[in-house]
Parts: C-alpha cells; sequence; structure tokens
C-alpha cells in the first residue's frame, strides 16, 4: 500500500516562482541574491501557513545552489541542491524553538557556528518559532546574532514578532508575510485538483479558500479532507455540508424578505437555520457579510472586492440592482450592533430576532409612503364645494361608481319622503364644508339625514338635490383620503391645527424638563449633546409664542436644528398650542474677569490712598 502523502507537504513550493501569494518578498531575496547582499540574519513575521518556513528553505537552498539560474532559482541537479532535496545537507540546519528553548540550546548552537561549510559558500541555520525562547536563550543568542562569521546566516521564523525582545529585531532584516488572497488559494487549489484529477466546482474552491481565511496550509488541508468525504467530485454542496458553512441561498433568500418587509418569513427562515444547527452568531456575521458584498456590486469600480465563483457573483449582481443604499447602510449598522451586544446577551435568539425584525422595518415607511397615492382631488370654494376626480385606476372608478349609485338612491328615497312629508317651519340651517363632511363620515347616519331632511324643507326640493348630490360625493373622497391617512398623521393634524390656547410659564418649564429626560433617555446620536443644551440653559418666551433657546457652541446650534422638528411636535402637542415655535442662537462669551498681580493690586489701593505710596518709599519695600 502506497503511503499517502498530504497536499501540504507534496505540493509545497521548492522555488521561489511556485511560492503562493508573497511575490515583493520572494522578488526582494531573489535580488539580494543575485547583488549577493545578503543579511546576516533575517526575521520572516506572519500568520499560520502562509510560507515562512518555505521560504527560508527554499532560501537556503538558492544560497548554496552552484548552478544558480538566470531567474534566480536553484538548479536541483548539483550535489547540493540533491543533498537538500533528500535532507541530508550538512550546510542548512533547521531548529523547533519550541522544543530547544534553554540557554544550553542556544549555546550548543553558537558551537556549531564556528564551523566552516564544507560544501557551498555558507550554513543557514533556520529557527522556527523564534519566539518561544527564554529570556535567558535570547540573551545569549543576541553577540552571536550581531557578529556572525561570514559563512552564517541565521533565518528567524515567527507567529508572534510581539514576544522577540527588541534587541533582537534591531539586530535583523524583518520581512512581514501578508495573508494570502482568496484568488491565490483558490487557483492553487485548481492546479492541485488538476494535478490530482479531481473534478471541483470553481464555487467550492472559492468556499474553501474563504474558510482558510489567508492561510494556504490550511486550506490543503480541508481540500483533503473533503476529497476523502466525497471521492473525484467535489461540489459546492459537499463542501458546505462537510465544513458547517451556511449556504449563500439562506442569505439571498433572507435579503429578498427584508426588502419586502416581510417579518414573519424572515423569522422562519432564521428558525431553520438554527435547526440546521448553525449558531445565531454566525448567521448574523454572515448576514453583515453579505450585505457588505451587495454594497461593493453598487459600483463598478468596488466590485472587484468580491471574493466569490462566478454563478454566486451573478446572483449578487441582480440583488444588489434590487438593493439601495438607504437600505444597505443602516442594516450593516444594526448587524453590527447585534454582533457586538451576542456575546453579553442571556437570550441571543431574541436578540438576533429583534435584530431581523429591524431590518425587515427599515424600507417600511417607504413602502407605506409609496402605496398612499391620492387618487382625488378636492377643490373647495367659499359658496360650496366642487369635486373633482383625477389619475383614478380603473378599480377606484368602478368603486366609485357603485357607491354614487347607492347615494342616488339615498337622495331618491328622501325625496319620497320629502314629498309626503308634512310641512314644518322653516329653520335657518346653514351647513359648512367641514359639516358636511364630518356628517358624512361619521357613525351616526340617521342624525346626518335628519339635518339634512330639516335643511331640505327649508330651501326647498331643487336645494336638497344639489346640496345632497355634492355632499355625497365629496363625503366618498373625504373618506377615501381618511382612511389613506395613519392614525399618526390624523393626531399630527389636531394638536397643529389647534387655536393657540395660552399656558402658564411653570406649565411650560414642567414639559420642557419631560422632553429633556425623554431626550436624554433616547439612544440616537447627538441626543447627549441637545440634553445638555436644553439642561444648561433656560429658554425664554417671547411674545406670540416664540421661545429662544442659547447653545453654548455651534455643534450645540446644528444638533439642536437638526432635533427641532421632534422638539415642536412634543411641545405642541403636550402643550395644546400649534402657535409655538422654537429658534436657538449662540450665546456671547462672557468676559472672564481679569487676574491681578501683587503690584496692580497695590496700584489700585494707592489710587484710593495715596498714603500708601509715602509708606512703601519710606520702608523701602518692594515686590517679590
Amino acid at each position: 500500500m502506497e503511503n499517502f502523502v498530504v497536499s501540504a507537504r507534496k505540493y509545497r513550493p521548492s522555488t521561489f516562482n511556485s511560492v503562493v501569494g508573497q511575490r515583493s518578498i520572494t522578488n526582494t531575496l531573489k535580488n539580494a541574491i543575485k547583488t549577493e547582499h545578503l543579511a546576516q540574519a533575517f526575521l520572516f513575521c506572519g500568520s499560520r501557513g502562509v510560507g515562512k518556513t518555505t521560504c527560508a528553505r527554499i532560501l537556503a537552498k538558492t544560497i548554496n545552489c552552484f548552478n544558480r539560474s538566470e531567474n534566480i532559482e536553484a538548479c536541483n541537479e548539483c550535489d547540493s541542491c540533491k543533498s537538500f532535496n533528500e535532507g541530508a545537507s550538512l550546510n542548512i540546519h533547521e531548529l523547533d524553538a519550541a522544543s530547544n528553548n534553554s540557554v544550553d540550546d542556544i549555546r550548543n548552537l553558537i558551537d556549531q557556528v564556528r564551523f566552516a561549510p564544507q560544501i557551498g559558500s555558507h550554513k543557514v541555520y533556520i529557527i522556527d518559532e523564534v519566539h518561544m525562547l527564554s529570556p535567558q536563550a535570547f540573551n545569549a543568542f543576541l553577540k552571536t546574532l550581531e557578529e556572525p562569521p561570514a559563512h552564517a546566516i541565521f533565518i528567524l521564523a515567527t507567529t508572534e514578532k510581539h514576544k522577540i525582545i527588541p534587541t533582537i529585531l534591531s539586530r535583523c532584516q524583518i520581512f512581514d508575510f501578508s495573508r494570502i488572497g482568496v484568488s491565490d488559494i483558490a487557483e492553487h487549489l485548481k492546479y492541485i485538483a488538476k494535478e490530482e484529477k479531481i473534478n471541483a466546482e470553481e464555487e467550492a474552491l472559492q468556499v474553501i479558500a474563504q474558510k482558510a481565511d489567508g492561510a494556504l496550509r490550511d486550506a490543503l488541508s480541508m481540500f483533503d479532507q473533503l476529497v476523502s468525504f466525497s471521492g473525484n467530485e467535489l461540489t459546492y454542496q459537499a463542501v458546505i455540508e462537510n465544513l458547517n458553512i451556511l449556504d449563500y441561498d439562506y442569505y439571498f433568500n433572507t435579503t429578498d424578505f427584508l426588502l419586502k418587509s416581510d417579518i414573519p418569513k424572515v423569522l422562519l427562515q432564521f428558525n431553520e437555520i438554527l435547526q440546521n444547527g448553525f449558531d445565531g452568531h454566525l448567521f448574523i456575521n454572515g448576514l453583515a457579510s453579505h450585505f457588505r458584498n451587495l454594497l461593493v456590486c453598487k459600483d463598478n469600480e468596488t466590485i472587484e472586492l468580491l471574493e466569490v465563483g462566478k454563478s454566486i457573483k451573478e446572483k449578487y449582481l441582480v440583488q444588489a440592482a434590487n438593493s439601495t443604499l438607504q437600505f444597505l447602510v443602516p442594516a450593516l449598522e444594526i448587524c453590527r450592533q447585534c454582533d457586538a451586544q451576542y456575546r453579553a446577551s442571556k437570550n441571543k435568539r431574541l436578540l438576533v430576532e429583534l435584530s431581523l425584525m429591524q431590518l425587515a422595518s427599515i424600507l417600511e415607511p417607504i413602502a407605506s409612503t409609496e402605496k398612499k397615492k391620492p387618487y382625488i382631488k378636492a377643490a373647495e370654494k367659499t359658496e360650496g364645494i366642487e369635486s373633482q376626480v383625477t389619475a383614478e385606476a380603473e378599480p377606484e372608478k368602478m368603486r366609485e361608481k357603485a357607491l354614487d349609485a347607492q347615494e342616488s338612491q339615498k337622495v331618491k328615497q328622501e325625496t319620497q319622503n320629502y314629498e309626503s312629508a308634512p310641512a314644518q317651519p322653516p329653520k335657518e340651517v346653514e351647513k359648512s364644508p367641514e359639516t358636511a363632511i364630518k356628517q358624512a363620515t361619521s357613525s351616526n347616519t340617521a342624525e346626518a339625514e335628519k339635518t339634512d331632511e330639516a335643511t331640505s324643507k327649508q330651501s326647498g326640493l331643487s336645494k336638497l338635490n344639489k346640496q345632497r348630490a355634492k355632499t355625497s360625493s365629496l363625503s366618498i373622497k373625504g373618506l377615501t383620503n381618511r382612511v389613506e391617512k395613519s392614525a399618526e398623521e390624523i393626531e399630527q393634524e389636531a394638536y397643529t391645527s389647534q387655536a393657540r390656547t395660552a399656558f402658564t410659564l411653570e406649565e411650560f418649564k414642567t414639559t420642557w424638563s419631560k422632553l429633556a429626560e425623554r431626550i436624554k433617555a433616547d439612544q440616537a446620536e447627538g441626543s447627549s449633546i441637545v440634553y445638555a443644551a436644553m439642561i444648561n440653559h433656560e429658554p425664554e418666551l417671547k411674545d406670540d409664542f416664540n421661545v429662544e433657546l442659547s447653545v453654548d457652541n455651534k455643534s450645540q446650534l446644528e444638533e439642536m436644528n437638526l432635533k427641532r422638528t421632534d422638539l415642536h411636535d412634543f411641545l405642541r402637542k403636550n402643550l395644546k398650542n400649534g402657535g409655538i415655535e422654537l429658534s436657538f442662537k449662540i450665546q456671547k462669551s462672557k468676559k472672564l474677569k481679569k487676574a491681578y498681580t501683587d503690584e496692580e493690586k497695590f496700584n489700585k489701593l494707592a489710587e484710593k490712598n495715596p498714603h500708601l505710596l509715602t509708606l512703601k518709599e519710606k520702608l523701602d519695600l518692594d515686590f517679590i
């Protein structure tokens, strides 16, 4: 049975050109070898699996190669290269500082450094995980690292640069290895899949590359695991099942429900995710990344930041076209807040559900505003009311015709009642347009009909027909408009249209204090600034219910102007006065009292009592 070699070892780069995702570092090392400007000590820093040890081995191998190519690559044919490939080179020494971190281990290394190489030009010492050395070992290593023999080169590798003492850092040439990009890892996996004759879907390799988080070794380990799971057919579905990753479809479906403000389906979708064994924190973070990708797709210049497969990219472009910045930016902020509060929350599921409901409500005010399209326009005149129907939809026309027919039938019935009714003495009854609308829309229809009957008996049958026709036509439209208005708008109209009811100074101060406490409880941005301005300065009541408030600076003035509408609404509603108007001004800075010196104090006193000058001269006094 043939021994299995993991992909991370089998496809480990052996030349600078085959190193993945570290082009700038490999070019620098090649130029240093070409110009023979090699440092005495190198420090390779970076996260796991980015190629630190691999580059150290390639550098050591290339330095001692006898027949380097024009591209500064090892030939793999000379004695030095062959011994290195077989693991028998005497010029390259690797030391694991995690298990050899004592002073004695470093002293043994220093003793070996003295001997010159038998084959090749340099002896290379690779110390991996160098941050694990003890402080005593670091100190013992300092002198040799600063002034090593001409034939010795040290290559230190670490994942935690901050743990290395500054005196070691100052003696090394430092190279910071970056995380490998998703596209680079995916391309390398594609090459390995081709070499191993494995049919792998592009989306599957993209998911592995994203899950690796910049570490190529992690990506290769996952690749081997998935090949063992699915065989020679590596599919996207197999990857998300085996790696416990949420499918993109969950995020696309959730976003569609959020854009439609469909809260029940969003909650059912989240429940399905929990039942499949996924964590709510994973879901909310994935949803935030999904919103970020949609935001990236909104502009052609940033679309290159989207690191997904071709088919998934097309889905993102379609959904991004249906999304707006007014939704995506607040959605990202809500996800950020949920992520920050998740660990401290005792009811984590409820936290995520509340966040989803907030996300679904972002576009709800916009949607409700778009639905409120005016179908009827009423033109009021002094003598009467004339209504016109403009821009009506066909179903609305049919509905109004039916209602008008019902009103006509009522008029006809009342006409018959009028002819058969006994005569009554005339009454002076005049109905305003507002009275007609209220009577048409009130629940007490019988009372309205009695009033109309009395009016008709006074004015005659022709006046009744004319008035009833106008009133019935207007009442239908008025009722439609009134249904379309929200309760909040009706309440707003109620107190803004009220007469300017007088109020006392004490009533105003009490209402102002309540308003300040309400602002304090509000968590919105700028609320603390507004609250400080309200409690630090007392408002002044001017003529005609005008209120003037002084503020300290421009920042407070801007925040107060932003909150002006909310402040107006609260004061008008609670004081039942629609004429209250707020104005703000920056308070002029008071002149600071000057602090007098001792000499100035004496001169001031001497102006009042000149004998003090005589006393000062006689006693020969002076200021210290």
